[in-house]
């Protein structure tokens, strides 16, 4: 019988999933800490299990190492990049992700903070706070009749556009792969990412964190962008000079920027936060209790569907 170890704490919150897990699981095991086990504390929680459905932990060498009877590593997590799969290949361990799981709540956030930002919405809030009401303090603008830039174009990416339709907006995407077909039927204009980083009123940032896109929206980058223009990012932290941001933010080359993700987290004291055309939240992007309840039956499922992954072909390559 399949011996499983939950190391996301999150099941506590769907009793339903508990009872369903402890059905056809009898041996599982759950946790209610928060906090991401280190090295150690996940050897020492795993070992002796066969299956394990994680969160964020990070399998190293030594980990793997050190577990020889863990075969099945099954991610509710939305995102795969704090996962090697050539040390899962090495040692033999099968692994399973859905890429996209989490679309429908992340697109959802995207494109209500393209509007938030842009009707200056944080600013005014912090204004009423204050117990003032309104006068001399400028105006919001619009999305409609703006021209959107989606930078990256898979599952969230895809989304956000079909979410933007009604708005009547025109819209670019980038991406890497041929997104043809799929700009084609929805009428959006594929155009490189110096073309979107030129045009875009608003840029919103929807790719993968890996080796080429950390770091890519530099100070350099940031000056390509279309003057006024606002920035999203509620894809990964570490992809934005934060520095250089608020920089722009202040002289204006940036008019606005709304994220939901830092390149150190948690993101308190962060420099960003002072600046008051920048609106922040806590990675947020999937906490919807839909949403979680999805990437939560993900890894259950995943626990019958893994498979050992060729390193090349991992879905976020």
């Amino acid at each position: 019988m399949t011996r499983v170890a939950v190391t996301t704490p999150y099941f506590d919150f769907y009793p339903h999933l508990v009872e369903e897990m402890k059905q056809k699981y009898p041996d599982v095991k759950f946790r209610s800490d928060r906090k991401v086990l280190s090295e150690s504390a996940l050897i020492e929680y795993l070992q002796g299990y066969d299956a394990a459905i994680i969160g964020l932990d990070r399998f190293t060498d030594k980990v793997c190492a050190a577990l020889p009877d863990l075969k099945v590593i099954s991610l509710m997590s939305a995102g795969a990049d704090h996962i090697d799969p050539v040390i899962l290949k090495k040692y033999g361990k099968r692994m399973w992700w859905a890429p996209g799981i989490n679309r429908i709540s992340v697109s959802e956030l995207a494109v209500s903070y393209m509007v938030l930002t842009l009707r200056r919405i944080h600013y005014f809030s912090s204004i009423l706070r204050r117990g003032e009401w309104k006068g001399p303090i400028g105006f919001g603008a619009d999305l409609r009749g703006h021209t959107v830039g989606v930078h990256g174009c898979g599952f969230i990416g895809k989304e956000v556009v079909k979410l933007l339709q009604p708005y009547g907006v025109k819209i670019l995407a980038s991406d890497r792969v041929d997104i043809s077909d799929f700009c084609k039927e929805w009428n959006v204009e594929n155009v490189s990412a110096d073309e979107l980083w030129a045009r875009s009123d608003v840029v919103t940032i929807h790719l993968s964190r890996n080796a080429q896109t950390i770091g890519m929206y530099s100070a350099a980058v940031l000056d390509k962008m279309k003057k006024g223009a606002v920035l999203i990012n509620c894809a990964r932290g570490g992809m934005v000079d934060e520095v250089a941001l608020k920089e722009r933010l202040e002289n204006g080359q940036i008019s606005g920027a709304a994220f939901d993700v830092f390149a150190i987290e948690p993101a308190n004291g962060n420099p960003l936060l002072d600046v008051p055309n920048f609106f922040a939240s806590p990675h947020i992007g999937a906490t919807t209790r839909d949403s979680w309840e999805a990437m939560l039956r993900s890894g259950i499922r995943g626990l019958e569907e893994a498979r050992i992954w060729e390193p090349g072909t991992y879905p976020f390559d």
